[in-house]
C-alpha cells in the first residue's frame, strides 16, 4: 500500500473549488478534521448552514478526488454546518423548524428494525449491555446488526476483538465485520484506540448518518445502536432522525446514574420514540462458592425508578467476571459460553426486546422519519 500522509490528501482536495467563491475547499478552509488510517480517510467540510444543500456536488468531489490517490481504500465526506453562534439557552431555543417537502427519507435497506442501547452516563455498562444483547438476539435466531455510535469512545473493536479495518465495495460502502453471527460497524475500526477524535457536533451526527446509510448491511431483522452516553447532540440527531422502533437504557443502581436515567427517558419520550424499559447492571456481586449476593451499588434502585416512571424494568444483569474478562479478550460471554449462568441475564433481555419488537409492529405504525 502507498504511503499516505495529510498532503497527499490535501493536495488532491485542492483540486476542488468551491463554486461561489472561486478558490479551492483547501484555500477556504472548508476541510476539518482529517482523519488518515490505513487507507481509509475522513474528513468534513465545513460551510455556512444557508449553503449546505447546494454543496452536495462539492462533497461528492472531494470523496472523488481523493479516492483517486494511490493507496487510499475508502474516503467518508461529510458536509457541517457552524455557523459560530452562541448556543441557545432552553428558554430561548426556537421550536423546531416544521419538515420540508425536500426533506430526504432516511432508508437502510434491508433493515427492518432499530433500537437504541442507550444510557443517561458514562460508566454504567451500556457497550457491556449492547454487545451482549446483540449477540443474544443473533442466538434466538435473529438476523441481528451491531452499529457502535460512540464516536468518541467506540468500544466494539476491543469487546469484540475486531482490529481489521472494514472492506470497501467501491471505496463508497463500507462492508461490516461481521463475528458470532453479527455484523459489525464502528468508527474504531479506522482510527486507532489512542486517537483524539476532535470533531465537532455537525461532523459527529454526518458521521452518524453515513454509518447508517453507507454501510452494506444487507438483510437485518434488528439494528442495535450503542449509543454514545447522556442526552447530547449525537443522541438527538439519532432520536430525531433515524427511525428507531424503540430503546433500552442502561443504569446501575446508584441514584446518581438514575437520575441521569430519567434524563435520558425524558428526551426519548419528547423525541417519540418507545422506551422499551430499564436494565439494571452492575446489579449485585455474587460471591464464588457460597453464591452470597452483596449490592455494592446499592438495591432495587433501577426497579424503582421504572416503576416510577411507569416503563417495564427488564432485568437484573449481576457483577460476574466472566463478563469483564470476555469482553477484555474480545469474547463475548453470551458468544463464547451462551448455556452458562453468566449469560442467562442477557438471553432473558433479548427475550423481552424481541416481545417488545413485536408489539411495537403490532400497535402502532412506524414514524416517518426525515433528514433535514
Amino acid at each position: 500500500m502507498a504511503s499516505l500522509d495529510k498532503s497527499n490528501i490535501l493536495n488532491a482536495l485542492a483540486t476542488v473549488k468551491d463554486p461561489d467563491k472561486g478558490v479551492d475547499v483547501v484555500a477556504a478552509d472548508m476541510v476539518q478534521g482529517l482523519v488518515i488510517k490505513e487507507g481509509h480517510v475522513l474528513f468534513s467540510l465545513e460551510v455556512d448552514p444557508s449553503r449546505g444543500p447546494a454543496l452536495e456536488p462539492v462533497r461528492k468531489a472531494c470523496e472523488d478526488a481523493v479516492y483517486k490517490v494511490p493507496g487510499v481504500l475508502s474516503v467518508t465526506a461529510v458536509l457541517t454546518a457552524h455557523s459560530g453562534e452562541a448556543p441557545q439557552t432552553a428558554k430561548s431555543a426556537p421550536k423546531a423548524a416544521p419538515k420540508t417537502a425536500s426533506a430526504q427519507e432516511l432508508n437502510i435497506p434491508g433493515v427492518k428494525k432499530i433500537i437504541a442501547v442507550a444510557s443517561g452516563k458514562g460508566g454504567v455498562g451500556k457497550s457491556t449491555v449492547a454487545i451482549n444483547l446483540a449477540i443474544a438476539l443473533g442466538n434466538q435466531g435473529l438476523k441481528v446488526g451491531l452499529l457502535d455510535a460512540d464516536i468518541y469512545g467506540p468500544s466494539v473493536p476491543r469487546m469484540m476483538g475486531i482490529a481489521e479495518k472494514p472492506d470497501t465495495t467501491d471505496g463508497k460502502k463500507l462492508i461490516p465485520h461481521e463475528k458470532y453471527g453479527i455484523k459489525t460497524m464502528s468508527i474504531g475500526y479506522m482510527v486507532d484506540e489512542d486517537t483524539a477524535m476532535i470533531w465537532r457536533g455537525p461532523m459527529v451526527q454526518s458521521a452518524l448518518m453515513q454509518m447508517m446509510n453507507d454501510v452494506v448491511w444487507g438483510e437485518l431483522d434488528v439494528l442495535v445502536v450503542d449509543m454514545p452516553p447522556g442526552t447530547g447532540d449525537a443522541q438527538l440527531t439519532m432520536a430525531q432522525k433515524v427511525p428507531l422502533a424503540g430503546s433500552v437504557i442502561v443504569s446501575t443502581p446508584q441514584e446518581i446514574a438514575l437520575a441521569d436515567v430519567r434524563r435520558g427517558i425524558a428526551m426519548f419520550e419528547k423525541t417519540h420514540v418507545p422506551v422499551f424499559g430499564i436494565v439494571e447492571n452492575m446489579a449485585y456481586f455474587v460471591s464464588p462458592g457460597s453464591g452470597e449476593k452483596t449490592f455494592i451499588f446499592g438495591e432495587g434502585g433501577a426497579r424503582r425508578t421504572a416503576e416510577a416512571l411507569g416503563v417495564p424494568f427488564l432485568g437484573e444483569i449481576p457483577i460476574y467476571p466472566a463478563i469483564r474478562e470476555g469482553l477484555d479478550e474480545g469474547k463475548p460471554i453470551t458468544a463464547i459460553a451462551p448455556q452458562s449462568e453468566e449469560a442467562s441475564p442477557f438471553a432473558q433481555l433479548a427475550r423481552k426486546v424481541s416481545a417488545s419488537l413485536t408489539e411495537s409492529s403490532s400497535e402502532r405504525a412506524a414514524p416517518k422519519i426525515v433528514i433535514e
